[in-house]
């Protein structure tokens, strides 16, 4: 299986900018696709961003959408997570998850369910 772990969260002002991380270990790391996403206090976790085990197909949640870039490198075992023009509501834990994708390439990126791997989470916090 993969092990996560999640590096680069912080305290930035709105309008900053922050890249997380996500280093994987294990051999199916280049075989799942992988997502980011974040929980607030008092809130359920919520997606925000997803690639696809090739790079080939990413999907965002609406509220990232032309802020957030997802990348991954296949070779190096990680996943990166741009963040730019941040908004004090984009504070929150962020983690990256691995998802297994059919030989097909079906996958359902937005659903928490259907992670099997988690990393255990890096803070942001946005101030205004």
């Amino acid at each position: 299986q993969v092990q996560l772990v999640e590096a680069g969260g912080g305290l930035v002002q709105a309008g900053d900018s922050l890249r997380v991380s996500c280093a994987a270990s294990g051999r199916t790391f280049s075989m799942s696709g992988m997502g980011w996403f974040r929980q607030a206090p008092g809130k359920e976790r919520e997606f925000v961003a997803a690639i696809s085990r090739s790079g080939g197909r990413v999907h965002y949640a609406d509220s990232v959408k032309g802020r957030f870039a997802i990348s991954r490198d296949n070779a190096e075992n990680t996943m990166t997570l741009q963040m730019n023009s941040l908004k004090p509501e984009d504070t929150a834990v962020y983690y990256c998850a691995a998802q297994r994708m059919d030989p097909d390439g079906r996958w359902y990126p937005t659903l928490v369910a259907k992670y099997y791997a988690w990393g255990q989470g890096t803070q942001v916090t946005v101030s205004s």
